[in-house]
């Protein structure tokens, strides 16, 4: 299944727009990730497991919008975007939030 950022496909005509598929991954935090990412934050620098987390998640944002968007039949899913965020637990911690959107359609 195609997915693309754009909301056209060169050289594709869209014959149908089925409509918004979103998907969303979540993931809890902890204490050792939290705890190198404060150093991090103190002596600068990137913070490598937080970047997998979040490249990973939004690898599995994808599929999962690919998923949705097959049980209506579409060929591809057009004008994609990825958010992300955090979701706070009480004061323990928080949440990371990714959410990817696009267009359903099927092509010609």
């Amino acid at each position: 299944m195609l997915v693309t950022t754009t909301d056209t496909i060169q050289n594709q005509s869209i014959e149908n727009y089925l409509g918004i598929v979103t998907a969303e991954v979540v993931y809890g935090t902890n204490v050792l990730k939290d705890f190198f990412a404060g150093i991090r934050d103190t002596i600068g620098g990137r913070t490598g497991s937080y970047e997998r987390v979040f490249e990973k998640g939004q690898q599995k944002a994808i599929e999962e919008l690919k998923q949705r968007a097959q049980k209506l039949n579409a060929d591809a899913v057009i004008g994609i975007e990825i958010d992300t965020g955090t979701i706070s637990v009480d004061n323990k911690g928080v949440l990371l939030l990714i959410t990817a959107t696009g267009t359903a359609v099927q092509l010609s």
